[in-house]
């Protein structure tokens, strides 16, 4: 097996080596011109000046080396690098070497971690106070209106203070959706899972949605007429949130006259997939990638006049995939598009 040595200590058998022989061989020299040559002086003081070199030499390169390493710790040390503090000090250059390029590619990647949160905080905040601004300026409005003497008229303070809390429950809705958004990122949200019959979840939603269908004259739909039940586990009412988030998104975005559609399809291992399928105005494709990115809007202007927090696509997948399925977009620009979301077959 071949043995290992420090670099330091090659360092000083070689440095201790070359004193050895210098030293021994003057001293032969100096004892044959003497004519008082003996082997046994000569062998015993090689020895004993190697051993001394090698001791010297190694321990005030060690000190050297490690006064200078040291340093080094105490600086990563002030970035607060755990590997580094929780481990002895090497002054094994290459170790050193290797430790400190880890060091550095470990640093380099948080930071630029850091710099995408960073990015990612201030376009959120622009986003919510975005959101939260419109109604509450509304609301503002018609409750100053109000106060300026408006009151008086009974017409005008009725419609006004109606208005005035469709504002306060757009605000609630915002918030209620970003306090949901907040607990499935972190995982705050416990599923309750249970059996239950998912044709049955989705001709509810219908029922729920069916008045804001009529007003712009679209038919909710299933692709056929299914006779029996469609046993899943899942969540039931996060599973109502989805459904009625992609139905509610068909409807807002889908066109008049128009259809939304629902399928319900077997897979391998126990799964089915659940297709809303809408012939509306499409997504284009450059958009696809960020439509489960939080206050996303596509059509930004159309969407808000529409209502809704801009959060509705996120929490679809967020709840989807906290019960551990998938969930897939396509779309065609002018054609229409098509939600669809995997879950657990009952068996």
């Amino acid at each position: 097996m071949k043995i290992k040595f420090k670099k330091t200590y090659k360092f000083a058998i070689k440095s201790s080596l070359y004193i050895t022989l210098f030293s021994t061989g003057f001293l032969a020299l100096l004892l044959w011109f003497f004519h008082e040559f003996s082997l046994i002086v000569v062998l015993a003081f090689a020895i004993s000046i190697f051993t001394f070199s090698f001791f010297v030499i190694q321990y005030r390169v060690e000190r050297f080396i490690y006064r200078r390493v040291k340093k080094i710790y105490d600086d990563v040390s002030l970035l607060e690098s755990t590997s580094f503090r929780n481990q002895p000090i090497t002054t094994d250059m290459a170790t050193l070497t290797k430790q400190v390029k880890q060091f550095a590619t470990d640093k380099k990647m948080e930071i630029e971690t850091l710099k995408v949160r960073e990015e990612y905080r201030r376009e959120f905040l622009g986003n919510v106070s975005h959101e939260l601004k419109t109604p509450l300026f509304t609301v503002q409005g018609y409750l100053s209106t109000l106060l300026d003497g408006a009151m008086n008229d009974k017409n005008v303070r009725k419609k006004y203070l109606e208005r005035a809390e469709k504002g306060v429950e757009r605000l609630i809705y915002i918030v209620e959706d970003l306090d949901m958004i907040s607990k499935l990122e972190t995982g705050d949200v416990n599923l309750e899972l249970s059996k239950f019959n998912i044709v049955e979840l989705i001709q509810n939603v219908f029922d729920l949605l069916e008045m804001k269908a009529d007003k712009k004259n679209i038919i909710l739909m299933f692709d056929r007429k299914y006779n029996k039940p469609i046993k899943v586990f899942a969540d039931k009412e996060k599973i109502q949130q989805v459904l009625t988030n992609l139905v509610m998104n068909s409807i807002k975005y889908g066109k008049e006259n128009g259809t939304t559609e629902i399928t319900i399809e077997d897979l391998v291992n126990d799964k089915i997939i659940v297709r809303c399928r809408d012939n509306g105005e499409g997504i284009e494709k450059q958009y696809i990638p960020r439509l489960f990115e939080r206050f996303f809007r596509v059509d930004k202007s159309g969407a808000r006049s529409e209502g809704g927090s801009g959060l509705g696509l996120s929490i679809v997948k967020h709840i989807i995939e906290a019960h551990g399925e998938k969930i897939y977009v396509e779309s065609e620009y002018g054609k229409g598009s098509e939600f669809s979301f995997t879950l657990e077959k009952y068996k």
